[in-house]
């Protein structure tokens, strides 16, 4: 059995795998989860803590199935590479434009052949959001939890708000993918991150939304290094 575990902002998740098949997941880390394991991998890409635990950290010196074509490895975050290395193996042979939607958002692709080319890296929905209300005098923090809907034209301050912020940020997105597909045809959108269903909720029509994308990404380059 092999155990994924991602060490986010707000919390410590993880799941467990026979071979490519997902058996459990959830949040926290149940204290006899780690003697049951076979290999363990940790994305560290947040600041929660996983006290009392000593376990593997995916770095960019470790054998990846996929290769890295990135001027700085060392400051890669190790979430985009495992969702990098997840998407590559849902979609072998084909190009894929990953989108972690998470404190920040990222945008990387992956060309057929395997190699991880870069991206961009913007603010997330709720770091944009709260710089509206830390910057400005009267603008109010606007909570996204429970908005199943993009206001196209905002017809009050908090609609406004949230048709900039999420408009904004849709066509951001939609930019990078039609600037990938260009360069890259039968280009594969992968979509994953905390705020990955607003997103979808709010019109991004043919993106594979795949919640579990860094664990699985975590799964293959343990079963990668096994070989």
């Amino acid at each position: 059995m092999n155990l994924a575990i991602d060490i986010g902002n707000t919390a410590v998740k993880w799941a467990t795998f026979e071979g490519r098949q997902l058996a459990e997941h959830g949040h926290g880390l149940p204290a006899d989860m780690l003697g049951r394991a076979d290999d363990i991998l940790a994305c560290a890409s947040g600041e929660s803590q996983l006290s009392g635990f000593n376990v593997p950290v995916l770095t960019s010196d470790m054998p990846l199935p996929i290769r890295l074509d990135y001027k700085t490895p060392s400051t890669l975050g190790a979430d985009r590479i495992a969702d990098a290395c997840g998407a590559a193996a849902l979609h072998p042979g084909e190009p894929c434009l990953v989108v972690d939607a998470g404190t920040c958002i990222t945008v990387d692709f992956v060309a057929a052949d395997g190699v991880f080319h870069g991206g961009a890296i913007m603010p997330g929905l709720k770091m944009n959001l709260q710089a509206l209300h830390t910057f400005t005098a009267k603008l109010p923090l606007i909570d996204i939890e429970g908005v199943t809907k993009t206001p196209v034209l905002g017809r009050s301050t908090e609609e406004s708000i949230l048709a900039g912020t999420l408009g904004a940020t849709l066509l951001a997105l939609a930019g990078f993918v039609a600037l990938f597909k260009e360069k890259a045809p039968g280009l594969r959108v992968v979509l994953t991150g905390g705020d990955a269903g607003h997103l979808m909720a709010s019109g991004t029509g043919g993106w594979e939304h795949v919640p579990m994308l860094t664990m699985i990404g975590l799964n293959e380059i343990m079963i990668h290094n096994d070989k």
